[in-house]
């Protein structure tokens, strides 16, 4: 259960303040809704809170939690199965809509791995970016970090 100012990160989106609850009649019932309003787009997301769990809305992980998902990042040795692009992208895609900020993890470093052998292909740059902006966001907020700060910890991690 969310309350009115909680964080919230709903999969593929990032991370958003729940700005209010609300009451809105569907059909013959009347449901309630977390209005969640995305930070990063300023997007303005309605979740049934009778099936947010469902939806995959979560809390902020913990700093203890964003310390595994630097782990997840650090741990550069391993293999990606040779695959068309395109699999690839179907597969990472998948692992980003799970919202589990460890399989997001684990997509960027895969990624940035097969970037040191390969030239990603135009979507596959997109998902990166996307991947690490979804992480960047969670871990500032799990770290009471700046962004800024994050994102510089990541790319030295890749560096």
């Amino acid at each position: 259960m969310f309350n009115v100012g909680d964080m919230a990160v709903y999969p593929s989106h990032g991370v958003g303040r729940i700005d209010s609850i609300e009451d809105r009649k569907v059909g013959e019932k009347v449901l309630s809704f977390y209005v969640l309003k995305i930070l990063g787009s300023s997007m303005v997301i309605m979740i049934p809170t009778s099936t947010s769990d469902n939806v995959g809305l979560r809390t902020i992980i913990s700093s203890g939690e964003a310390s595994d998902v630097y782990k997840i990042l650090k741990d550069q040795d391993v293999e990606i199965e040779p695959q068309p692009w395109n699999q690839r992208y179907r597969d990472y895609m998948g692992k980003i809509k799970t919202g589990s900020v460890n399989e997001i993890a684990a997509v960027l470093r895969d990624l940035y791995v097969l970037k040191e052998s390969k030239t990603l292909s135009f979507g596959e740059r997109k998902m990166m970016d996307t991947a690490k902006q979804l992480l960047t966001q969670e871990l500032a907020l799990a770290d009471q970090m700046k962004e800024g700060e994050v994102e510089q910890t990541i790319e030295e991690i890749f560096s």
